[in-house]
Parts: structure tokens; sequence; C-alpha cells
């Protein structure tokens, strides 16, 4: 008997949380899960740790392979994923005791494609739950899902995680919906662009199950090694977005597509001004003199007027007015002011 959910966990070197992640998944009042792990070549002592609970949980599958990312140890996972449902776990992540029995009860319910639920995340010791504004526990037909949460993924980051969700397993391998190879940053948004390209129905539930946990080093922090721009821009760039969503204008994908890139941009300026004792601010406060500067930011700030200025916060709106003068000092100034206000 096919289990209700197949929960995939890339794992890589995850050895410090893993244990508490495991435990979360254990504790599943849902029952009838399968947990399939896919080690994605770890050097500590990951794969032991899950051996171990192998041994005694037949719910727990492993997966060994080389180092090759986490959308290939994901799309591994998915293909062996028995469940009438798949959701993902990221190893270094816990979640509620009741988290998939409260998703699937409502697909099932509601008999949908795709259920959104809300997420936790901890930075600098802060912690901030991600809710959205869209209709709860109703059923988000085609016709909305096309007009509200197509565009949506497109012009906001705070959706992309496939993390918070559960998919119909069906779909996803009917139409072989799987995660982009070769993408470092945004691979999550662009399977769901292509998941929810497909889907006839979804529902979102106002619950709070996921725990998202950014850690040092992670692939969203580690400003030494993550070129946050570069990946931003080649999202910006990629015509991967056309060919998935052939029914939306080329134009309204650009104004979305300039949308989320400014936002990017404003987000970056946060990371790269605050104080860092691994990069210099010298090469931060040339990072981002360059980033403001680049052609598609400067071809974007228009699109970003249009459609959010007024919509914007004083603050939001002078970091906005910052980046179209190009005054670095007053960038600085504005999120110096901000983390002091806020600390």
């Amino acid at each position: 008997m096919n289990a209700k959910v197949s929960v995939i966990i890339p794992v890589f070197n995850a050895e410090k949380y893993l244990t508490q992640c495991i435990e979360s998944l254990l504790a599943q009042t849902l029952q009838d899960c399968e947990f399939i792990f896919v080690n994605d070549g770890s050097k500590d002592h990951s794969q032991q740790i899950i051996e171990e609970v192998e041994k005694r949980d037949p719910r727990v599958k492993l997966i060994n392979q080389v180092n090759q990312g986490v959308s290939i140890a994901r799309n591994n996972g998915l293909r062996v994923a028995t469940g009438e449902y798949i959701g993902f776990v990221d190893a270094d992540d816990y979640i509620e005791a009741d988290m998939y029995e409260q998703l699937y009860s409502v697909a099932k319910q509601n008999n949908c494609d795709v259920v959104i639920s809300n997420f936790e995340s901890e930075i600098d010791g802060h912690k901030v739950i991600t809710r959205y504004s869209f209709p709860i526990i109703q059923t988000l037909d085609r016709k909305y899902i096309e007009l509200e949460l197509l565009p949506y993924f497109l012009k906001n980051d705070n959706l992309n995680t496939a993390c918070n969700k559960i998919y119909k397993t069906k779909i996803a391998k009917e139409n072989k919906v799987l995660f982009p190879k070769r993408v470092t940053l945004g691979e999550d948004g662009l399977f769901n662009i292509r998941f929810f390209s497909f889907a006839t129905k979804a529902v979102y539930v106002d619950y709070t199950g996921y725990h998202y946990r950014e850690v040092e080093g992670s692939a969203t922090r580690n400003i030494e090694e993550k070129d946050y721009f570069e990946r931003a821009l080649e999202v910006y760039k990629s015509d991967l977005l056309f060919d998935i969503l052939g029914d939306m204008s080329k134009e309204k994908i650009i104004q979305l597509k300039s949308i989320k890139l400014i936002q990017s941009v404003m987000a970056y300026i946060h990371i790269y001004f605050k104080p860092s004792k691994v990069v210099n601010f010298k090469t931060r406060y040339r990072y981002i003199k360059n980033m403001i500067s680049n052609k598609s930011v400067r071809e974007s700030v228009p699109f970003y007027y249009s459609e959010n200025y007024n919509m914007s916060g004083r603050y939001e709106k002078f970091i906005l007015n910052m980046i179209k003068r190009r005054s670095i000092l007053g960038l600085y100034c504005a999120v110096t002011y901000s983390r002091l206000r806020n600390k």
C-alpha cells in the first residue's frame, strides 16, 4: 500500500541538526508517511545517522549519491516516491508533529493538487512567520492560479520554497516536473512555477508547521562564496519562464521579473551593508555600487516604480529613490539607521 505522503530530505554534511530533523519527522501524527533521505555525498556522519534510523523504522529509506547538489538529490527522491502527495524538508530544519496530517487532511477534504502553508524563519535570533494574503481554506481554481499565484511567484521570493507545501505526486510525475539542474539559487521557485502551471486546484491554510533555520554558510547567507546578485540576474535573464508560462504575455513576464529583481536588489543591499568579519567594507561597498549601476537594474527600476511605489512605505520609497539616484551613501545611512532602530 502506498504512503499518503512521501517526504524527501536532501542531506549534505548536516550531522549537526540532522537528529532533530529526523525526530520531528518520525513524530508525525500522520503515520502513513515515507521518509526518503538522499545523502548527497556527505563527508561527515550524516549517512551513518540515517542508516541507524533506517534499521529501526521501515518508513525511512536512504539513497546515497555522489555530490551533485540539492536539485538532483530531490529529483532522485521524487523518482522513487510512492506517496499520494510529496513534501520536502531540508536536513537542518524541523517540523511540527502534526504538519503533514494538517496538510494532507486539507488536501483530501478539498481534493486539490497542492496545499500551501506558512513557515517560520529564524534569522539572527529573531523568529518571523511568513504568511500570505490568499483566501484561507478556499479552493483556488485554475483562473486564480493563473491570475494570482503564478504572477506572485514571478515577482516575490517568499512563496518559492518547496518546504511549506505538499504536491500531488501524479501531477509531478506525469508532467515530469523536476528541479532544474545547475541552478544554485532559486531552484525551488522554478520547480513551483512549473508545478503550478499544471495544477488546477490549490488551497492555502493559515498554519505554521515548518521551521526554517538559517545556518552559517547556508546558500542564502554565505556572502563570501555566493554571489546573490549574479544568481538574481540569471533568473531575470533566463528564458525558461517564457517556455513554462506560454499563456502569459512576454511583456507581463518581463514586468514581473523586473519587480522581483528590484526586490532582490533591495534585500541584498541590507545583506551587504550588514557588518561582516568575512568581507571587508570596501569590497561590500563596491559590490553594491556595481549592483545598482547594472544595466538590468536600471531597466527594471521604472517597472517597480509604476507597480509598487505608491503602495510602499516611507523607508522602502527612500531606498528605491537612493537606488534610482545611485546614492551609495544614502543607502548606507538608511540601512544603518534601520538596523540600529530594530535592535
